[in-house]
């Protein structure tokens, strides 16, 4: 099957899905969850893995229950990204609300043009990523991301998380791109999902995060200390099934007066505080640890 017709399908049937209310979508989410758990067992060794060693001190009874209200969750993000297709402006902003847009305005209000906002695989980051038009005519959200290997599901992606006026940039193109909107003066606002696992060729600086050794994206660090840029980090929180909210919260307004990793470092903190208040919404279906110190 060739990719425009496999996204014509995709495109279809996400379109189909997203017009049914929340209330009937989050039904399907149940069944959907019932799937992907008890049936298909979607990367349950994985998780389980992750959970176990995050939490060394947790019960095995309280691992498998946690691991149930993640696997509750991922069926919802699944649905409520599916929902972008046909969401509302005004309900995506009631659902995914910033409690201080404030302080991007106030920085914006002092002449800086580009920030970034570090982030991680909490709550629902889709919804975040599209909620752009709360900014609509103060600054243009520039998404980062990895373009999916498929093509067609790629596709899908960058249709869903441009809806809003949003304008996505390929992880590879970042700075280039940074440097042109910098140069013209054009405000911008850049989420990283900072929690990736570096490639094996970027594994600058590694802190225990989550009981473990981990290496840290050192990516947002070196464009902000490079372009001299404010970063944010987003504290999500899911208010209840289908609501989140996020605090932002300024890490530094001039990145090059920083020490090396301090934002890295400091972004790991945060992230780290943000899971542990519930770990239940942070995405352990990544295998994050697949890199050890030293190797």
């Amino acid at each position: 099957m060739g990719n425009n017709v496999l996204y014509v399908i995709l495109f279809l049937w996400v379109k189909i899905h997203a017009l049914l209310p929340m209330p009937v979508l989050f039904v399907l989410s149940d069944v959907f969850y019932f799937f992907i758990y008890y049936m298909a067992r979607y990367r349950r060794g994985v998780v389980r893995n992750n959970l176990r060693n995050s939490f060394p001190g947790m019960a095995e009874k309280e691992i498998r229950k946690l691991e149930r209200r993640f696997y509750r969750h991922f069926a919802d993000y699944i649905i409520e990204t599916i929902k972008l297709a046909h969401i509302s402006q005004e309900e995506l902003l009631r659902r995914a609300n910033i409690r201080n847009p404030e302080l991007i305005y106030g920085l914006l209000d002092k002449g800086h043009s580009c920030l970034i906002l570090t982030m991680g695989h909490y709550g629902n980051w889709e919804w975040f990523s599209g909620a752009s038009a709360r900014f609509e005519g103060r600054a243009t959200v520039y998404p980062v991301y990895r373009p999916i290997q498929n093509k067609a599901f790629d596709r899908l992606f960058i249709y869903l998380r441009t809806r809003f006026h949003s304008c996505g940039i390929k992880k590879n193109n970042t700075i280039r791109d940074l440097v042109r909107l910098k140069q013209n003066k054009t405000p911008a606002l850049l989420p990283f999902l900072a929690d990736q696992t570096p490639s094996k060729a970027n594994l600058h600086y590694w802190t225990t995060f989550l009981n473990q050794e981990s290496a840290i994206l050192t990516g947002p660090e070196r464009i902000a200390k490079k372009l001299d840029i404010p970063v944010i980090f987003a504290d999500i929180i899911k208010v209840k099934r289908g609501y989140y909210t996020a605090d932002l919260k300024l890490i530094t307004e001039k990145a090059k007066d920083t020490g090396k990793f301090l934002i890295t470092e400091e972004y790991a903190r945060m992230m780290e505080k943000t899971i542990l208040r519930d770990p239940a919404y942070w995405l352990w279906t990544h295998k994050r640890w697949k890199h050890n110190a030293g190797s």
